[in-house]
This record gives structure tokens, C-alpha cells and sequence, in this order.
């Protein structure tokens, strides 16, 4: 486990159609020190998916973050904000995450 690659992401889903990267962070960002916020866009229509990603500095402004946000409304829509995995190392999924948070993984998206 190389401790310089751990990453504090966080799920978000149930986005507003008009919800952009600048919003999203400065929703998080009462939380803590954000690394980066992404929506993630249809790559053939460029529109929103609807979900996207807010990586934190640190593990508690992480939590913090999914404790207040998760059911909150963002523009218009009550969103869901769920620990994600990254899937940065090494390929397949072998699905042993034991917290149910793996199934948040989007295979496709890139950050």
C-alpha cells in the first residue's frame, strides 16, 4: 500500500444536468481542502452523466463531506454522496472491498 497514492474521493450522484466543476467544489468545500471536483460528461454528447467525483486533502474532510452532503439539495436535486474507490492500480476489480463502497467505481471514467 503506498501510502502517497491514497486518495479521499467521494461519489456524488443525482446531479443536476447544470451542475459544472466550479459548483460542485464550492458545495464540498466547506468541508475541507479539495484536491479536485469532476463531473462526469458523456463523452459523445459532452452532457452531464448526472454523477460525479470530489477528492479531499484528507480522510475527515471526506467523511464530513459525506455526512453533510449526502441527501442534500444541489441545484434543484437531492444528491448522494458515497466513498468511492479508485480504481487507479492495476485493472479488474477483484471486488473485495468488504464496505459495499466498491460498487461505486465507474469502470470508464477517468479523473
Amino acid at each position: 500500500m503506498a501510502s502517497a497514492d491514497v486518495e479521499y474521493l467521494c461519489f456524488v450522484g443525482g446531479l443536476a444536468w447544470a451542475t459544472d466543476d466550479l459548483a460542485l467544489k464550492e458545495a464540498f468545500s466547506v468541508y475541507g481542502e479539495i484536491v479536485e471536483s469532476k463531473i462526469i460528461n458523456d463523452r459523445e454528447t459532452g452532457r452531464s452523466r448526472g454523477f460525479g467525483f470530489v477528492t479531499f486533502r484528507d480522510e475527515k474532510s471526506m467523511r464530513d463531506a459525506i455526512e453533510g452532503m449526502n441527501g442534500q439539495n444541489l441545484d434543484g436535486r437531492n444528491i448522494t454522496v458515497n466513498e468511492a474507490q479508485s480504481r487507479r492500480s492495476g485493472g479488474g476489480g477483484d471486488g473485495g472491498y468488504g464496505d459495499g463502497g466498491s460498487r461505486y467505481s465507474r469502470g470508464g471514467w477517468r479523473i
